[in-house]
C-alpha cells in the first residue's frame, strides 16, 4: 500500500466508494432522507461511436441515470450518474441520437449497478439474509431484489455446464412458491433436487432447478430439454404419489426406477390412520371427537413414533386397545408402526424384507381405509424397500398381538433415533437390487 498523500477530495470519494470499478467518478454528493445520494459523471474512454452503424456522433446533450449501489455505512446509496448522448453524422443511419455507452456500470434498462447484483446473492446465498432485509438495506421493493437474485441466479445456473455431471438420484416435488392469485398461475413450481450425496453419504442434497407449475407436462419438459448423457444417468427418481410425475420419469427416463420417498410414504399410512379412527369414532360414539373421548384423546399420540412415547402414552394406548371395538384402529396403528420401523432398520435388505411382508399383508385383507394403501406402493414399485436408514425387534412375519402387548412389538431399541425417519435426506432411496 502507498503511504497516505493529500488528494482531492473525489479522489477520496472514489477511493472509498470504489466507484471506478463502475466506470464513473464522484463529483459530489447529499443526503436524502435515509438514502445517501452521489452525483457522478462517466469516466472518458472514448467509446462515442454508434451502435448502428459504428461511426463517431457528436455531442448532443446530458441525461441523468439513476441507478442503486450497495450500500454504505447502513444506508442506501442512490448513484446519478450523468450520461452523454450524441447525434449520429450518418445519413444512412436510422438512429440519431445515442447514448453513450454504460454497461459498465449496469445492465440495460435496469434500475440497479451490476455489483449490486452481487451484493444481493452473496447476503442471500453466503449471509443467509431475507429477501425482505436485503430490500430494506437498498431501499428497494421486495419484488425487485427477488428479480434481480432468480435472475442472477439463472446466468449462474446456466453458466456451469458441469453441475448435471453424476447425477444418478433425484427427487421431484411441488412446492407453493407465490401465494398470490394470478391469471393463468396456481403459484405451485415443481422441485427439482439432485439426492446423488445423500445416498452415496458424500454431502446434502443439492437443488437443481425450478419449474412453473406441478404437472407432468412441467417435469417432461424440463427432463427433455436435459441432455441425453444427463437422461442416461439418471437410476432412481424419487416423488411423492402425484401420478403425473411418475407418467413423465416413466415416459422420458424409461430405464430409471420411479420411487415413492418416505416422507410421502409414511404420511399416506398416517392418513389412513387417521381416517380408520375417525370411522371407529363414528361407529362407537355416534358423532365426531369430542374431548374426553378415548380414540379423540389418543388422536397424536396414534401418530408418534413408538420408541418417543412415555408411560403416560404408552397406558392411554393400553387402554384404548384394551377394547374390542377399537380393533382396526389398532391394527391399523400396527401397519404404520411397522412401516416406520421397515424403514429405521439399519440394514437395507433387511428393511426390504419388512416392507415387503408389510405390503402383502395389507394386500391379504386390511381396514377398509387402507385398501388403497398397498396398491400405492406397488405403483411405485414398492417405493419403500429401495431406501432403509433403526431397527426394531420385530420379525417380519410376526403378526401384531391382540389388546396391549400389540405395541410392545416396537419396543425401543438403543439403535432407535429420536428424529422422525421422514424427514430425514439420507432416507430417500436407491436403486432396488
Amino acid at each position: 500500500m502507498s503511504d497516505p498523500t493529500s488528494l482531492p477530495a473525489a479522489v477520496v470519494a472514489d477511493t472509498i466508494v470504489r466507484t471506478v470499478e463502475l466506470g464513473v467518478t464522484i463529483t459530489d454528493a447529499a443526503v436524502d432522507g435515509d438514502a445517501t445520494v452521489v452525483f457522478c459523471d462517466l469516466l472518458d474512454d472514448g467509446r462515442r461511436h454508434c451502435p448502428g452503424c459504428g461511426v463517431e456522433g457528436i455531442y448532443r446533450d446530458t441525461v441523468i441515470r439513476r441507478v442503486t449501489d450497495v450500500p454504505v455505512v447502513g444506508h442506501p446509496l442512490r448513484l446519478w450518474v450523468r450520461v452523454p448522448r450524441y447525434r449520429c453524422v450518418a445519413a444512412d443511419c436510422e438512429r440519431e441520437v445515442f447514448a453513450h455507452n454504460t454497461d459498465r456500470l449496469a445492465r440495460r434498462g435496469w434500475s440497479t449497478t451490476r455489483r449490486c447484483a452481487r451484493y444481493i446473492l452473496r447476503r442471500l446465498m453466503i449471509d443467509r439474509a431475507t429477501v425482505a432485509a436485503v430490500a430494506r438495506e437498498l431501499g428497494l421493493s421486495w419484488d425487485t431484489v427477488n428479480t434481480i437474485a432468480m435472475d442472477a441466479t439463472q446466468h449462474i445456473v446456466a453458466a456451469d455446464a458441469t453441475r448435471l455431471n453424476g447425477v444418478r438420484v433425484i427427487g421431484v416435488d411441488e412446492h407453493r412458491w407465490s401465494h398470490t392469485h394470478r391469471r393463468g398461475e396456481d403459484g405451485f413450481v415443481t422441485v427439482i433436487i439432485d439426492l446423488t450425496p445423500v445416498v452415496e453419504g458424500s454431502g446434502r442434497a443439492r437443488l437443481l432447478d425450478l419449474v412453473p407449475g406441478r404437472s407432468a407436462a412441467a417435469l417432461k419438459t424440463w427432463l427433455s430439454a436435459q441432455a441425453a448423457a444427463f437422461r442416461d444417468q439418471v437410476e432412481v427418481v424419487a416423488m411423492d404419489g402425484f401420478g403425473g410425475y411418475k407418467t413423465a420419469a416413466t415416459e422420458v427416463l424409461p430405464e430409471a426406477t420411479p420411487v415413492m420417498d418416505p416422507f410421502h410414504v409414511v404420511a399416506l399410512a398416517g392418513t389412513k390412520l387417521d381416517l380408520c379412527r375417525q370411522r371407529i369414532q363414528q361407529q362407537t360414539c355416534g358423532h365426531r371427537g369430542r374431548a374426553g373421548d378415548p380414540l379423540y384423546r389418543v388422536r397424536r399420540t396414534l401418530r408418534t413414533r413408538l420408541p418417543l412415547l412415555n408411560s403416560r402414552q404408552k397406558a392411554r394406548l393400553e387402554a384404548v386397545f384394551a377394547d374390542e371395538a377399537h380393533l382396526a384402529v389398532e391394527l391399523c396403528w400396527g401397519f404404520y408402526q411397522r412401516l416406520i420401523a421397515a424403514y429405521n432398520h439399519p440394514d437395507r435388505r433387511r428393511g426390504k424384507i419388512m416392507m415387503t411382508t408389510i405390503i402383502d399383508a395389507l394386500r391379504s385383507g386390511v381396514p377398509t381405509h387402507w385398501k388403497n394403501l398397498p396398491s400405492s406402493a406397488a405403483h411405485y414399485g414398492a417405493a419403500a424397500p429401495t431406501c432403509w436408514p433403526t431397527s426394531t425387534t420385530t420379525r417380519p412375519t410376526d403378526q401384531p398381538k391382540r389388546s396391549t402387548a400389540a405395541w410392545k412389538h416396537y419396543a425401543e431399541t438403543p439403535s432407535d433415533s429420536a428424529t422422525s425417519p421422514t424427514t430425514d435426506c439420507a432416507h430417500y432411496c436407491t436403486a432396488a437390487t
